[in-house]
C-alpha cells in the first residue's frame, strides 16, 4: 500500500530545512528525507532592514533545490514557510517572488507567535508525553521563541528579537569577541528577555534548532552530525555556560575546526551559546532537553495531520 508522503521547508535568518515524511496509518509521520542547509538570508537585516542580494539567490537555489528533491521522493504536497529575516526586511517580496518563479511554490511568512507555537507542538509530541508542563526555546538566526504550555496546549508565546546572527553582527567584532562586546550581548539578552514570565511549575525545557543540536554535537564531540545521538541528549545548565565561555575565548579559525561544529556557523555560535544559557539562567531550568525536530514538524503536523 503506497502512504501519502508531505514535505515542509523551514526557511529561517540562517538555514534552510527540507522535512519529507510519509503519513502512517496511526496519524504519524515517519520521515524520509531531511536536509539541512546554511544559506544565511538573514544577514545584515538587523542593520539593513533589507535582504542581501546574493543572499536571495543562494536561499531560492537551496529552496529550489529541496523542491525538486521533494517531489522525487513523491510528495504530494509541499509547504515553504519562512520566518525572521523575512519578517524583518524591508524587501521580503523579491525573496518571495524569486521563489516562486524558480521553485513553484510561494513561502509563507509566520508570524513570531505563530513559529513558537509550531515549536511547541513538535516538541510536546517528542518529549510532553510524561510531563504536565512543558517550556521550548526556539533559537533562531533572527529571534528567539518561547512558549510554555499545559500538555497540548499553548498558554504562552513570544518571540525576541534576539537570534543567534542579529546579536553576532550586533555585538561580536573581535576575534576572538572582547571581554566587553560579550558583556555587551549579555546585557541586550537581559533586556530582550526581562519580561519573560516564569515557566509553568514542574516543567521541562526543550531546545529546539540549529544552536541546541550543535551544542550537543560539540560536546558529544560528533565527527559527523548523528540525528538519533543528539535528539533527546541533555544537557545541564553548567555545561551549557561551559560551551559559551568556552566558545568565546576561541578565535575562529579554531571553532571552525571543532567536531560538531559546521564550519558555516562557526561564526554565530558564541552568541547561540550565550542565548541558551541566558534563557536556562533566567528561567531558573537546571538542564535542556535537545531537540532535532521544530518549525517543519510542527507545520506538518498542523497542515496534514489528522
Amino acid at each position: 500500500m503506497t502512504r501519502p508522503r508531505y514535505a515542509t521547508i523551514d526557511v529561517g535568518t540562517n538555514t534552510v530545512l527540507l522535512l519529507v515524511a510519509e503519513k502512517q496509518d496511526d496519524g504519524r509521520f515517519r520521515a524520509v528525507d531531511e536536509r539541512m542547509e546554511i544559506t544565511r538570508l538573514g544577514r545584515g537585516v538587523d542593520r539593513t532592514r533589507r535582504l542581501d542580494p546574493q543572499a536571495i539567490a543562494d536561499t531560492v537555489e537551496a529552496v529550489t533545490r529541496f523542491a525538486d528533491a521533494a517531489r522525487a521522493a513523491g510528495a504530494g504536497e509541499l509547504v515553504v514557510t519562512a520566518t525572521s529575516a523575512a519578517r524583518d526586511a524591508e524587501n521580503g517580496a523579491e525573496f518571495f517572488d524569486a521563489a516562486q518563479a524558480a521553485a513553484g511554490v510561494r513561502p509563507e511568512v509566520i508570524s513570531g507567535d505563530t513559529e513558537a507555537q509550531l515549536a511547541y507542538e513538535s516538541a510536546w509530541r517528542d518529549f510532553g508525553r510524561g510531563a504536565d508542563n512543558l517550556a521550548v526555546v526556539d533559537i533562531g538566526g533572527g529571534s528567539t521563541e518561547l512558549v510554555y504550555g499545559t500538555r497540548e496546549k499553548p498558554i504562552f508565546a513570544r518571540s525576541f528579537d534576539v537570534g543567534a546572527v542579529r546579536l553576532t553582527e550586533r555585538w561580536l567584532h573581535g576575534d576572538p569577541p572582547a571581554g566587553e562586546e560579550l558583556l555587551a550581548l549579555r546585557r541586550d539578552l537581559a533586556s530582550a528577555i526581562a519580561q519573560a514570565p516564569p515557566p509553568p511549575p514542574g516543567a521541562a525545557l526543550v531546545g529546539i534548532a540549529g544552536t541546541v543540536t550543535t551544542l550537543v554535537a560539540i560536546h558529544l564531540g560528533l565527527a559527523t552530525y548523528d540525528g538519533a545521538q543528539v535528539h533527546g541528549r541533555v544537557l545541564t545548565a553548567g555545561e551549557v555556560r561551559d560551551l559559551a565561555t568556552r566558545l568565546g575565548r576561541m578565535p575562529l579559525s579554531e571553532r571552525r575546526t571543532l567536531p560538531g561544529l559546521p564550519a558555516k556557523r562557526a561564526d554565530v555560535i558564541v552568541a547561540g551559546a550565550e542565548i541558551l544559557a541566558a534563557v536556562i539562567e533566567k528561567l531558573g531550568f537546571s538542564q535542556v532537553i535537545a531537540s532535532d525536530r521544530g518549525v517543519r514538524w510542527g507545520m506538518l503536523y498542523r497542515r496534514f495531520g489528522a
